[in-house]
């Protein structure tokens, strides 16, 4: 096992960073790259002559390898997604101690078929959204218990849209978390229920 496995496995203390423009120009072109990924057919030729770009900038990329906590990707708040590729393209736009409302939109990458969100994207965007409602109340580092998801209606892609994610109850440990997403005309798509559990200090 590295020393980067290491770093893998132990419960990484995420802190906020800034980054460079050019990240948040490398980020975009990330999402671009996916969205084509998943909507081209160019051919053998092309299929062979993009992966070896691709390899060559992995190569290059992989001499600066960050332990987590130390990579930036993830932690870029003024970046979609927090400047992580895994990430849809959503930015908090309101947040309060109890409350985080997000906004953004979903691309060709996130479809599942006939122009829809793919279901398990949902369940994705919002532990994610959770977290970030444990980071507004200033809940130590937690982990989720449970997530449901109740899909109301087609999630669209290239739309902007809106998730609101708040604190239903506190119980010790428990936090207690409850989300809605919507479209610019108040339609409800989904909505989830979660629970977020405090961690020991032993947990990773």
């Amino acid at each position: 096992m590295t020393d980067t496995d290491d770093d893998i496995r132990e419960f990484a203390r995420v802190q906020p960073t800034s980054a460079p423009p050019e990240m948040g120009r490398f980020m975009s072109a990330m999402r671009r790259l996916q969205d084509i990924a998943v909507s081209t057919d160019p051919g053998v030729t092309l299929w062979n002559d993009a992966a070896a770009a691709i390899e060559d900038v992995c190569t290059r990329l992989e001499e600066h390898r960050a332990s987590a906590g130390v990579a930036p990707a993830g932690r870029v708040l003024e970046l979609p997604g927090n400047g992580h590729p895994l990430m849809p393209p959503w930015q908090v736009a309101e947040t309060r101690a109890d409350e985080v409302t997000m906004r953004g939109h979903f691309s060709r990458f996130h479809v599942g078929g006939n122009g829809a969100v793919h279901g398990g994207v949902l369940p994705l965007f919002y532990d994610w959204h959770f977290g970030m409602v444990v980071s507004a109340a200033g809940r130590p580092d937690s982990r989720t218990a449970y997530l449901h998801v109740d899909y109301r209606r087609i999630t669209p892609t290239d739309e902007p849209l809106s998730s609101r994610a708040w604190i239903d109850s506190v119980e010790g440990r428990k936090l207690f978390v409850r989300a809605t997403m919507t479209d610019m005309d108040g339609n409800v798509l989904s909505e989830a229920n979660g629970l977020m559990i405090k961690l020991l200090p032993h947990q990773p």
